[in-house]
């Protein structure tokens, strides 16, 4: 229902299941005849950093991120390098990363990130797709109801109990389905929470946020995709995006 937010219970659909298989068995970093045919673009190819850059900044860090094995990875070692935002902006698409976590990591794919809504500093904000190490990382069990754990919409909407989440260590899959103004987030296959952006529930939502002082947090239609620097060491791959057409 249209109107309000709404978390749903994990729904493995074929189609979802189904890419989840075959992105396992292909090649990272390079799209099949299907995926080009459906319009997917890569973000990254595995080798280097074009089409990124630093967060309020004209290049890519010179520190704190590197391009290894195939990843795109934050270092977790020595100063941060602050987030990394693609150079193009995107309203309505499907994104999808796969990625995975050190032991007590915490980071997150962040979207719809306007530049604007912070005026200087490396640290970008947006909707944020957490990502988190569950049992070590203590963040995971603060804000309310579980909005900070993996999955989850950061400290606005917590993701469905039955979410699959594989272990530190292994491969996990997000996904991020935007057709304004309705919203989803999927993990390993299943949907684990959806929204409307500009619902009263979800303006209730932003309003007893840490964002409640953010003017203008909520309202970015067409923005970055963002990975964030958080001092732990994590590994993105297979990061690809196509555009949705919205009736």
């Amino acid at each position: 229902m249209r109107g309000m937010t709404r978390i749903v219970g994990v729904v493995a659909l074929g189609v979802m299941a189904v890419g989840v298989s075959v992105a396992a068995q292909q090649a990272p970093n390079v799209l099949s005849a299907a995926e080009r045919a459906a319009g997917w673009q890569l973000l990254f190819d595995g080798t280097t950093t074009n089409g990124w850059r630093g967060f309020h900044s004209a290049t890519f860090p010179d520190h704190g991120w590197a391009v290894a094995d195939g990843c795109l990875k934050t270092t977790g070692q020595g100063p941060s390098g602050g987030d990394i935002i693609t150079t193009n902006e995107y309203d309505n698409f499907e994104l999808s990363v796969d990625w995975k976590i050190g032991p007590g990591g915490n980071t997150g794919v962040k979207y719809l990130v306007s530049e604007d809504l912070v005026k200087t500093g490396r640290s970008g904000v947006g909707f944020e797709d957490q990502i988190i190490d569950d049992d070590l990382n203590p963040d995971a069990k603060a804000g309310r109801d579980g909005d900070r754990a993996a999955g989850g919409l950061y400290d606005l909407i917590a993701p469905v109990a039955t979410k699959v989440l594989h272990p530190v260590g292994q491969w996990n899959q997000t996904r991020v389905v935007v057709r304004a103004p309705h919203v989803e987030q999927w993990l390993n296959g299943g949907k684990v929470l959806e929204f409307e952006m500009g619902s009263p529930d979800f303006k209730a939502r932003i309003a007893a946020s840490k964002f409640r002082n953010t003017p203008g947090f909520g309202e970015v239609t067409k923005g970055h995709i963002l990975l964030q620097a958080h001092g732990a060491e994590v590994w993105f791959r297979n990061i690809k995006i196509r555009p949705l057409t919205v009736p």
